[in-house]
This record gives C-alpha cells, structure tokens and sequence, in this order.
C-alpha cells in the first residue's frame, strides 16, 4: 500500500504544471489581475477576513473605521512602492499580520476603534507595499482598483462571517475559534 502511495505521489509529482500565484496583466488586464490578486495569496485573505472578523467584535464603529483604515494603509503603502520607497521586512510583516490578527480575534480583544485601526493600519502599508512590488506588467492605479475592491470585499466577508458567528453562538466562540485557526494557518505559513 505505501508503495502504492509513494509511485502515485512520483506521477503526479512529476507530472505538475507550475503554479502562477497571480493572473497576468497582459492576457487577463490590469483590473482583473487586482482583483484577484489578494484573493489568490492566503495570507492575504486570512488577514483581511480576520480584520471583518475583528471589527465585528469591537463593533459599533469599529466595523467600519477598521476596514477603512486598513484601505487607506493599503492604498498609502502600494502609492510608497510604486513611488521606489523600501520598506523592511515586507514578507515578514504580512506573516506576522496573519497571526497576530488571528490571536486577536481569538482572544476577542476589545481596542477602541482608533487604536484597532492603526493596528490593522500597520499592518496593511505592508500588504499594500507587496501589492506594489508585485505589480509586474500592470497599470499601476488600475491594478490598485482591483485590489481595493477585493480588499473590501474580503473585510465585507469577514463583517458578514462575524455577523453570522455572533447570531449563532453566545459569547463569540465561533469567531474566537476561526481567530485561532487564523494565527494557525498564519504560523503555518511561516513554517512553511
């Protein structure tokens, strides 16, 4: 049986086409190739889900201050990599974004919303660096089009996850519980 296992894994191993993270500007457009860009990296999506998830939490304010603030960091960061200003450690941070946006919603911790918004703030000039540093072939402001509407749309799903979380379960646990699969898979990537 293992012998089995291990020729299939040799034949498709083999046998694999290589993957491409993002669409191609000049075959799929520039809009298109923004808009699936944070959707194709799951470090992307993890902390952008968590981000609706957290401002759920806090609430009131925050779920709309905290997906905004996290859009206007995005959008500055993207403007200082097409403009040629380095950040360090951009990887790092949007590794260590998905994490640490996955512990605080698994430990449901309760900022004001401006002090979650600069948090999340923080983290987004990162995501948006890389947005820039990828941009490839792309036309920059149409590309950065794309990847702010998927940007919103990823924080709306999160509001929506949180929404949906809180109706089913007292105390937040379901929320809590997809924080902590969040910072999971964020040290999984790490790891990885």
């Amino acid at each position: 049986m293992k012998k089995r296992i291990l020729i299939a894994a040799a034949v498709f191993g083999t046998s694999a086409a290589p993957a491409f993270a993002h669409l191609n500007p000049s075959e799929h457009g520039s809009l298109m190739a923004g808009l699936s860009h944070p959707l194709l990296g799951a470090d992307h999506v993890l902390a952008m889900v968590a981000v609706g998830l957290w401002a759920v939490q806090i609430g009131r304010r925050a779920l709309w201050a905290v997906p905004v603030a996290f859009v206007a960091a995005m959008a500055l960061g993207f403007t200082l990599s097409v403009a040629g200003v380095a950040l360090p450690f951009v990887e790092p941070a949007i590794l260590a974004s998905v994490v640490a946006l996955g512990l605080v919603v698994a430990m449901a911790v309760r900022l004001s919303p401006a002090s979650a918004a600069a948090v999340v703030g923080l983290f987004a000039l990162f995501h948006g660096h890389a947005h820039g540093g990828e941009l490839g072939a792309a036309g920059a402001w149409t590309f950065a089009i794309g990847f702010t509407i998927a940007t919103a749309l990823l924080h709306a799903a999160g509001v929506g996850l949180g929404a949906a979380f809180s109706r089913i379960s007292s105390g937040g646990t379901f929320g809590r519980i997809a924080g902590a699969v969040t910072a999971l898979a964020g040290a999984t990537l790490i790891l990885g």
